[in-house]
């Protein structure tokens, strides 16, 4: 997991590794994992989180996979290229990162799967 993060470029690289220790710490039932050959975050046996970098952009997509439901309290949230549930932050650079907004975002997503039966609904 560690050489995924290590292989990035910069500034993604530092983005990836401050966005990965603000969710470990965050949430401290959370089970990092690679799938996909990306990083997973899963809360309650069910993923919640990845990150990735889309061929083509210049931004650190952090996705969430409910999303869809947590997008009207957290308006930071994007619909990039039409997904039917996941919705993400586009980080630039750190300083894009709302760090307050972004652990409540992290504690209320991680109470939605909580209840859900599945990671995807839609």
């Amino acid at each position: 997991m560690d050489n995924y993060f290590l292989n990035q470029k910069e500034p993604f690289q530092s983005i990836m590794l401050y966005v990965r220790s603000v969710i470990l710490n965050t949430l401290p039932e959370v089970e990092e994992r690679f799938s996909y050959k990306i990083p997973f975050y899963n809360c309650h046996k069910k993923p919640m989180i990845y990150l990735n970098v889309l061929k083509g952009t210049n931004y650190v997509d952090v996705a969430f996979v409910q999303g869809i439901l947590l997008e009207n309290e957290f308006p930071l949230l994007k619909n990039d290229n039409n997904r039917k549930q996941v919705r993400s932050i586009q980080l630039r650079t750190l300083e894009d990162l709302d760090h307050k907004n972004f652990i409540e975002l992290l504690h209320a997503a991680s109470a939605f799967l909580s209840k859900s039966k599945s990671a995807w609904f839609i």
